[in-house]
């Protein structure tokens, strides 16, 4: 499990097209197909362990939770944290208070 930060803190300024206060961060660039979806942890839910079926980007868009893997230790995540799982990695997440995430699922992530 390796954690990245997607907050417009780290993204770029576009300053093409008359643009003003507009802030831009790539995820990624796909070549191979990939499925893209949000999913939505109420408060007290859980995702139960399973192996991630192919590289998965779950990106936190709202709330907070925690993420593990085998070892059961819990990573506290938050909007903006994203959490990339490598094809065969087993692991959890769930929240407190709820949260909504963004999930990208392909046989290649290539993260900027």
């Amino acid at each position: 499990m390796k954690i990245f930060k997607f907050t417009q803190e780290m993204a770029n300024q576009i300053n093409n097209y008359q643009s003003m206060n507009s802030f831009y961060t790539k995820i990624t660039k796909t070549v191979e197909p990939t499925n893209i979806g949000l999913i939505y942890i109420e408060p007290g839910g859980v995702v139960g362990m399973h192996d991630a079926p192919v590289p998965q980007l779950f990106i936190v868009i709202q709330g907070e939770g925690w993420v593990c893997g085998e070892d059961k230790e819990k990573e506290m995540i938050k909007t903006g944290d994203g959490i990339l799982w490598q094809k065969g990695e087993a692991h959890e997440s769930g929240s407190n208070s709820g949260l909504t995430a963004l999930v990208i699922q392909s046989e290649q992530i290539n993260l900027a």
